[in-house]
């Protein structure tokens, strides 16, 4: 199974889109299923639900900066080369999907407005994009890591 599978059949199960994205890296990040679940628990929808970056495109900057990014704070260049990293990461999922934004990803979908999350039925999956977006996030990833190895 791709990671983008996994993202996607995690997403299924339940989890959030940054949740679903973290975890579908696990064989990579050696982060715990419950430890990468309860780190981008805050993320999804937006960020707690707020509709700011989509979550997907979150979880996928956390999997960037556990395998890719920078830890020490003097070092210029590695902070410089992993932000445009992301930035590359962001580009392309706003050159597929049109935003970054979770509201203007969700426009149109019928999803639900507030700040309570919405009970997973079949008309609340069958409704929005994420499911494809987490996928897309994971895949993009993927393609990105090897790109940038260092």
């Amino acid at each position: 199974m791709t990671h983008g599978e996994k993202a996607e059949a995690l997403f299924y199960e339940g989890y959030n889109c940054a949740q679903s994205v973290l975890m579908a890296f696990e064989d990579e990040t050696g982060l715990e299923p419950q430890t990468a679940a309860a780190l981008a628990s805050s993320f999804g929808g937006g960020l707690g639900r707020l509709r700011e970056v989509c979550g997907a495109v979150s979880g996928a900057a956390m999997v960037l900066g556990l395998l890719r990014g920078y830890s020490d704070p003097k070092d210029a260049d590695a902070k410089r080369a992993h932000y445009h990293l992301v930035q590359s990461f962001a580009d392309r999922f706003r050159e597929e999907n049109g935003s970054i934004i979770c509201r203007e990803l969700l426009s149109g979908s019928g999803a639900k407005e507030g700040r309570e999350p919405e009970a997973r039925t079949a008309s609340y999956y069958k409704k929005r994009p994420c499911p494809q977006l987490v996928k897309m996030a994971a895949e993009l990833a993927d393609q990105m890591l090897p790109e940038h190895r260092g």
